[in-house]
């Protein structure tokens, strides 16, 4: 493994352990030149899944950019890396699962953002806005008050 900072191919595990689960094995690194730490990830490598978007075109699955996204929605929020690493590491699994080499965006959206609701409301709307696309601040205030009533009935339950 390369030295992110100094490029150099010598660098020495120091720790490694499970994440996501037993999902992947995650490592921290030194490089044996210039003493830089990185951590790295180790993962099972499947089948490539095909997002087949709302236009109709093709791209490959990109767990870095679906991660992408959900640093920009929970930025400045109390979500953690790990809980993201682990929603991400979570609905791959279930895409995994349904043995289909094609998934929409859609579907997708649909299911990041049912696991981002039970993590952290602000970040579910602002992912919400964004795959949804509000056209305007009605759009905007039916999703808030969807989230409202669905914490009522929580509410009510407890």
């Amino acid at each position: 493994m390369k030295c992110s900072r100094c490029h150099h191919v010598d660098t020495k595990v120091i720790e490694s352990r499970d994440a996501s689960d037993g999902q992947s094995i995650r490592r921290r690194r030194m490089c044996e030149a210039c003493k830089y730490r990185f951590t790295t990830y180790e993962r099972v490598e499947r089948p490539q899944l095909t997002v087949v978007k709302n236009d109709g075109t093709r791209e490959l699955f990109s767990r870095n950019k679906l991660l992408a996204g959900l640093y920009r929605a929970t930025e400045k929020t109390s979500v953690s890396n790990v809980q993201l690493e682990q929603l991400v590491a979570d609905l791959e699994e279930c895409l995994y699962a349904c043995d289909d080499t094609e998934v929409k965006t859609s579907k997708i959206g649909e299911m990041v953002m049912e696991r981002l609701a039970l993590l952290n409301e602000v970040a579910y709307v602002r992912f919400a806005s964004v795959y949804r696309r509000f056209k305007d601040i009605a759009g905007f205030e039916k999703e808030l008050l969807s989230i409202k009533q669905q914490r009522g009935a929580k509410d009510l339950v407890k």
